[in-house]
């Protein structure tokens, strides 16, 4: 069995595993089997929820999803936020997407690191994403595409480099 195959089996018993619903984590999978549970605030779902409604209100043909699973080389990592074309969120027959979805967001919360954001990134663009955003906790945002920082988005130029919450 390949790594990859092992990775979406482990991924499948986790998310049929009983003891791990209703958890107040998000859950990933790193490449040994083990899981990385990260606590969620209230104002890191209302920022994934801002930036998947801009996303629908910005593009069509495709689907602004939450807590997206992503097989990547170093286990399932978990994108916040992520816009999936509809004809690849389709194609996807497994629980897990093996290609990442065009664009792939991550929430800053009082956990993460600059380092794991580097991680998960280089993770992305390797598993297939076209830009990778980060959202810092006050909503400013950062795109990025295999070469670098880009000034905006170039999938989605009207996309704000901040986006208003009702915690500010």
């Amino acid at each position: 069995m390949t790594q990859a195959n092992s990775i979406k089996k482990q991924w499948q018993e986790v998310l049929e595993n009983p003891s791990l619903h209703d958890l107040p984590y998000k859950i990933e999978l790193n490449e040994r089997g083990q899981l990385l549970l990260s606590p969620v605030t209230k104002r890191h779902t209302f920022l994934q929820y801002l930036i998947a409604k801009h996303l629908e209100q910005l593009l069509t043909g495709g689907y602004a999803l939450q807590e997206v699973s992503i097989l990547t080389s170093k286990g399932v990592r978990v994108a916040d936020v992520a816009w999936a074309l509809e004809t690849h969120f389709h194609e996807e027959q497994d629980d897990v997407f093996t290609l990442a979805p065009s664009i792939c967001v991550e929430v800053w919360s009082n956990s993460n690191t600059k380092e794991e954001f580097l991680e998960k990134r280089g993770l992305y663009f390797a598993a297939g994403a076209k830009e990778v955003w980060e959202c810092d906790q006050n909503g400013n945002m950062q795109f990025f595409n295999a070469d670098g920082l880009l000034e905006q988005s170039e999938l989605v130029t009207e996309f704000p480099k901040a986006i208003s919450t009702a915690f500010n």
